[in-house]
């Protein structure tokens, strides 16, 4: 077994409550059928700055507009698992990190 991370980006806003509901019910299901192996849900991501070797802030911001991790048995079933994710059907791309631990 090993973690995933699935970075969210893009996609599109819900423009009404209604839309927001929608969405927010797509992701709980999603989670529900996921079950055990949800590590962290994550949450939405905003605000960003990026620290150089050289200490310079770069503060134009990043292309993740959220996270999750999963666990897995492998590299391919955390592939799988993410293709279901509901970030899909609201126009949004998902990309599949492998932590390795090393503590």
């Amino acid at each position: 077994m090993g973690n995933y991370l699935l970075l969210y980006h893009g996609g599109t806003q819900p423009s009404t409550p209604e839309e927001g509901a929608e969405v927010m019910t797509a992701w709980t299901n999603w989670f529900t059928t996921l079950a055990g192996a949800v590590v962290d849900p994550g949450n939405p991501t905003s605000t960003t700055k990026t620290i150089s070797p050289s200490g310079s802030v770069d503060e134009s911001g990043s292309a993740v507009n959220g996270y999750s991790v999963v666990s897995a048995e492998s590299f391919d079933q955390a592939v799988g698992l993410a293709t279901s994710c509901p970030h899909r059907t609201f126009g949004g791309s998902i990309e599949v990190v492998q932590v390795d631990p090393i503590m």
